[in-house]
């Protein structure tokens, strides 16, 4: 919904989805991805309405071009019934309301059931009608003044009005009138709210002033005077145009009682506008991306060929996103090891993944040539570093605690991505922490759980040996020049390389760390003591005598082997005792 960074919507799922029209279906889009479906046949559902509409693009386009006229239906509803609206959102209502039968006669041409409801309209549009006949389209912000029925809508206002439109015409009249019983050619005759209506004179005619005028303000260049004939004109005009105030809100307030008596329909169509809406998104943005319609199971099955990221591949900037296929099941490969460089794409892979069955089950097509996807109770993630110092919490024990929450919730239905485990303690206490969950995972109620896991620790990869449903996978590179080729790809099998040095290279760390960190580097590969050669140059390192680039974290079975026979003194071993040991060492050889 929003990026960590910023907090936009920039680099985001929703950012991707999120073609809607209306302020509904912005709402309602949120609360597909926030909420997905669990029911098959309301997720299949969907899934029909979107294909029909990514394959019909002139009916999608003439809908959404109606949809940009409705107005948010919601709030203009919730707004209406307490009382909070003027003439301006009932104005807005009604230009929704007539986009109704206009939407309703596209969709009849769609055979997806979602696209149906959208029936008995007819009291809606007849209050389209009423709020047409009675509000004028220049009606003003406030309710207070009036200006905002139509002419001919209610006579008895009508008559005011005209009262009211016929007295500024005898405005004139009387000023004009006066100028030449007075001979004051500059004498105005005004109104205000203060003093309402009055006759100005300048101070130098003052004398000319007839005797029936009473003098009402003094200014400093003029006089204001008020005669019985306006005084009684101001009682009548004023008194018509607070009738006429009066008249228009108990109108106004009857056609809001009407709109009111209308809401429960108003608030359900805005609900099926908005699901179209959202429908109409995910078919735009399917079609945009190229995307596929995924089959659903119910069986564990996942895969996903030629799979894409659908932020990422929008992202991505200077080389061309790489797609990868993804095989899980429930038999032979339910939890998958994915080890390979820092930046090479574990991390794409694992969360593409989580997105691409996040989608699915909101009823939206992916970015895949193929895919078939199993009904998954819930996504479990690990990933990121984050830590909530405030609580006291450091970030390997937020990550910890997270660790514990999927390991505790998660069931056979579940999905678990899990980007590295163990990195904020100790190697031997990280290692031995994430081979632990890797075979709980596996283990989990006697069935197990689909998880795709990356890491670091290269040992882990070695769990394909003692556990029947895991698989290793790595992210292929190429070497060239002492420098990386990250290819994007995820190719079966393990790697004993994580390339540091050379992605710290790419980061700009000076080159003078970087020999430095391959001279310790070819130290620790070659088992020398650390000491000297950090102290120093003194300690010159021996010639590479193996092809391991990280160092063992568990004993070799041949090295254990040659400490037992340097442990043996055979002078002091009877036949049998020497037997026995030949025996268990042959035994130890077989497992190598």
């Amino acid at each position: 919904l929003r990026n960590l960074r910023s907090g936009s919507r920039l680099g985001t799922l929703i950012g991707v989805l999120d073609k809607t029209l209306t302020p509904m279906g912005g709402r309602l889009i949120r609360q597909w991805l926030r909420y997905p479906l669990l029911d098959h046949r309301e997720i299949e559902a969907r899934l029909d309405a979107v294909q029909e509409a990514s394959e019909h693009h002139s009916r999608r386009t003439v809908l959404r071009e109606n949809l940009k006229s409705v107005y948010d239906l919601e709030r203009l509803g919730s707004k209406i019934g307490m009382g909070q609206c003027n003439a301006r959102d009932l104005l807005a209502l009604k230009q929704s309301l007539n986009q109704l039968p206009v939407i309703a006669e596209e969709l009849s041409s769609f055979e997806a059931p979602l696209f149906r409801g959208l029936d008995n309209l007819k009291s809606l549009v007849d209050l389209a009608d009423l709020i047409d006949e009675a509000i004028r389209e220049d009606a003003p912000p406030t309710i207070l003044e009036g200006g905002m029925i139509k002419p001919g809508f209610n006579e008895e206002l009508d008559n005011l009005i005209r009262f009211s439109r016929d007295g500024k015409g005898w405005l004139v009249n009387l000023e004009a009138t006066e100028k030449v019983r007075t001979g004051i050619g500059s004498l105005k005759v005004r109104y205000n709210k203060v003093f309402g209506y009055y006759i100005e004179v300048p101070k130098s005619q003052a004398d000319a002033v007839p005797a029936d005028y009473v003098r009402k303000q003094t200014l400093v260049n003029a006089e204001r005077y008020i005669t019985d004939e306006l005084k009684k004109f101001e009682n009548e005009v004023l008194g018509a145009e607070e009738k006429r105030a009066v008249m228009e809100r108990d109108i106004f307030n009857d056609i809001r009682s009407s709109v009111i008596d209308l809401i429960p329909d108003i608030q359900q169509v805005a609900k099926f506008t908005a699901g179209i809406d959202c429908l109409l998104s995910f078919a735009e943005a399917s079609v945009m991306g190229g995307y596929c319609r995924p089959k659903l199971n119910t069986d564990g099955r996942l895969y996903i060929e030629e799979g894409r990221h659908p932020v990422v591949e929008k992202m991505i900037t200077g080389e061309r996103f790489v797609p990868n296929t993804i095989r899980m099941d429930q038999d032979s490969m339910q939890v998958i090891i994915i080890t390979g460089p820092n930046m090479a794409g574990k991390s794409t892979v694992l969360r593409q993944v989580a997105l691409l069955v996040l989608m699915t089950q909101a009823g939206c097509f992916l970015p895949a040539a193929k895919a078939d996807i199993p009904l998954t109770d819930r996504i479990f993630t690990r990933v990121g570093a984050l830590d909530n110092l405030s609580a006291g919490q450091s970030t390997f024990m937020v990550e910890m605690e997270e660790t514990a929450n999927i390991l505790n919730n998660a069931t056979s239905n579940s999905l678990v991505i899990m980007d590295e485990i163990g990195r904020g303690t100790s190697t031997f206490d990280g290692l031995s922490i994430a081979w632990a969950v890797a075979e709980h995972l596996h283990d989990l109620g006697g069935t197990g759980v689909k998880t795709l896991f990356a890491t670091h620790y290269h040992e882990l990869t070695e769990l394909a040996r003692h556990k029947p449903r895991v698989q290793n996978f790595n992210i292929a590179v190429k070497e060239w020049n002492e420098e990386i080729i990250f290819l994007r790809k995820l190719v079966e099998g393990g790697t004993n390389r994580s390339y540091g040095i050379q992605v710290a290279r790419l980061a700009g760390i000076p080159e003078s760390v970087i020999k430095r960190s391959k001279k310790i580097l070819f130290q620790i590969e070659n088992e020398e003591h650390l000491a000297p050669g950090l102290a120093g140059d003194a300690a010159k390192p021996k010639k590479a005598t193996g092809t391991a680039v990280q160092i063992g974290l568990f004993q070799s079975p041949e090295k254990s082997i040659i400490d037992k026979l340097k442990s043996l003194d055979v002078t002091r071993m009877t036949p049998l005792e020497a037997l026995n040991v030949l025996d268990d060492i042959c035994k130890k050889s077989k497992s190598t």
